[in-house]
């Protein structure tokens, strides 16, 4: 067998061939000599095998141990709790107590390698969307990771800041879901397509696709900012013209009195007039459409404003009539109207500027009349108080005023009051004429009514009003006298006896005539008539003054005379008035002005 073989075995049956064949000693001993060196280089072979199989064991534990030292360093574990307790026996003895430990650090920092790769690719990923490098959804190449550095502490740094950039992308998505808000009612508002508004900033924005696929990059949200900013300038722009047209279409209509239905057709116009920027909501309430139709109905009314020119300018010259009839202040109606016909025809002037121009006229007038009123108030307070002055001296002369018929009490009652009335008129004079001379002195004017100074016109009323006073005193001198006359009449005994119902001399009572002159012999310088000077105008002159209170004082009525008012003496008592009347049998003098 192969086993029984050996080298004793195989040199004994050498050395029977060689005696057989009958070699010689020198030739078996170069033999010999020739397997004693093979055999040596056979063991060197071995020896050097060998050699070198230890070294490559002492390698791998060397390396072993090197990678041990590695792993503990980069997963940042401590040397003494993972460092194998034999270290010494031989080396497969030491590779076989290190491998374990070194195979399960391995495994560890696999693991832990992993980690990190998917922290810094979602790290990558946000970074990258934040940035515009790619889009969302978009898959990054595999990190590098250091290898020598996979400790937890760094990989918690890596997990912080993956937390923060997912608080940022979060935060960006919000403001990019804002913005896509904003824009879509900016676009509602002002009739815009919201979707070719927003795509065009970015695709990903569009509704249908989902809120984690919409791009969050600078740039995105810098264009998004830009076309938020430049629909709220479109909307202001378009709300400040409409808020313009809505105001022409207003001031057209009320220059032309358009009808409420022709209005309301323009509600959705200028339903916004007044309102500010954020309170604009309505869907097309801004669109461009509804601006033009607005325009075009502006175009409309304006061509037709003048067509209607005529009638409108002298719709307002009515008006400005109108004020200045009621603060009866005269003025040339017929040269107004003249003028506004020329300058009409001429074309000479914008439509617009012309009844600017009689608006204004329109509020200074308004405003000359405020500053008239009191005074105009007072003077009807006074005309109406000379009225009822001239019932009273009527009513005095009536020789059945206490007769007991229909009426009678009605008229007592009115007598009564009247009389309380008249007795106010030298005071309500005074006054008048306090206000009109500080109001003459404040404006440097004199203050006319219905073309006459009122002060003037006051003047005369207290010269004749004293002229009155001064004949009732001569008549009641005179119907003394008389009384005397006939108590001397009965006690003689031979007059003979006079009526006294008829008066000595039957001359009437100096009194103003209806043309405001002083009849019986009154000096031509007393006489003011004023009719003359309120009638002597031109053609077309337009006065506010009352013809019926004017007709039923005109006796008395004031001159054109600006000197000083007397103070006038106080009436005399009802009762002498009625006695007196009674008595003379002649008429008063009225005491209207």
């Amino acid at each position: 067998m192969a086993g029984d073989i050996t080298c004793g075995s195989l040199l004994q049956k050498l050395q029977l061939i060689w005696d057989e064949v009958g070699e010689s000693d020198e030739d078996r001993d170069k033999v010999l000599y020739q397997l004693d060196q093979e055999c040596l280089d056979v063991y060197k072979r071995k020896v050097d095998q060998a050699t070198n199989s230890r070294d490559l064991l002492i390698q791998a534990l060397d390396d072993s141990k090197i990678e041990l030292a590695r792993l503990l360093s980069a997963l940042g574990e401590k040397a003494i709790a993972r460092t194998p307790e034999k270290t010494t026996g031989t080396i497969k003895q030491q590779l076989a107590a290190i491998a374990p430990t070194l195979e399960q650090l391995t495994k560890q920092k696999n693991e832990r390698k992993r980690e990190f790769v998917n922290v810094q690719s979602q790290i990558d990923q946000i970074c990258g969307e934040i940035a515009g490098t790619i889009e969302v959804g978009e898959q990054v190449a595999t990190p590098q990771v250091n290898e020598d550095d996979l400790t937890l502490e760094r990989l918690e740094d890596f997990r912080s800041q993956l937390q923060e950039l997912e608080k940022e992308k979060s935060n960006r998505l919000e403001k990019v879901l804002e913005y896509v808000g904003m824009v879509h009612d900016y676009c509602t508002v002002l009739g815009m397509d919201f979707l070719s508004t927003v795509t065009e900033v970015h695709p990903s924005l569009d509704d249908s696709i989902g809120d984690d696929s919409k791009s969050i990059s600078n740039d995105t949200l810098s264009k998004l900012d830009k076309t938020v900013a430049t629909l709220k300038e479109d909307k202001k722009m378009r709300l400040s013209k409409l808020q313009e047209l809505a105001g022409q279409l207003y001031d057209l209509w009320d220059l032309m009195d358009a009808p409420k239905e022709e209005r309301r057709m323009f509600d959705h116009v200028t339903c916004n007039r007044s309102a500010s920027v954020d309170e604009v909501t309505a869907p097309g309430s801004l669109a461009l459409d509804l601006i033009e139709q607005a325009e075009v109905e502006v175009q409309r009314l304006d061509q037709l404003k003048y067509s209607k020119m005529k009638e409108i300018a002298f719709k307002k010259q009515t008006e400005l009539e109108d004020i200045y009839a009621g603060a009866h202040i005269v003025i040339d109606t017929a040269a107004a109207h003249e003028k506004i016909l020329a300058l009409i025809e001429a074309g000479n002037i914008e439509p617009s500027e012309l009844i600017a121009d009689m608006d204004s006229q329109i509020a200074k007038a308004k405003e000359e009349a405020l500053s008239r009123k009191d005074i105009l108030d007072k003077v009807e307070r006074w005309m109406s108080a000379c009225e009822e002055e001239s019932w009273l001296e009527d009513y005095n002369r009536d020789d059945n005023r206490y007769n007991s018929s229909r009426g009678a009490h009605l008229n007592l009652k009115r007598a009564e009051k009247a009389r309380i009335l008249v007795h106010k008129i030298p005071a309500l004079v005074e006054t008048l004429v306090a206000k009109t001379r500080a109001w003459e002195e404040n404006r440097g004017l004199s203050f006319m009514y219905d073309g006459v100074p009122l002060l003037a016109m006051l003047d005369e009323y207290v010269m004749l009003r004293q002229e009155r006073e001064e004949e009732k005193k001569r008549m009641r001198e005179q119907k003394r006298y008389i009384e005397q006359q006939l108590n001397t009449d009965h006690e003689g005994p031979f007059g003979s006896r006079v009526s006294p119902n008829r008066p000595a001399s039957s001359k009437k009572a100096i009194g103003p005539k209806l043309n405001g002159s002083v009849s019986n012999g009154t000096p031509p310088n007393r006489r003011l008539s004023i009719s003359g000077q309120q009638n002597g105008g031109g053609h077309g002159v337009r006065s506010g003054g009352k013809d019926s209170k004017k007709d039923a004082v005109k006796t008395a009525s004031p001159g054109n005379n600006n000197g000083a008012v007397a103070a006038p003496a106080p009436a005399p008592a009802a009762a002498k008035e009625d006695v007196a009347s009674l008595t003379s049998g002649t008429d008063p003098v009225p005491s209207t002005p």
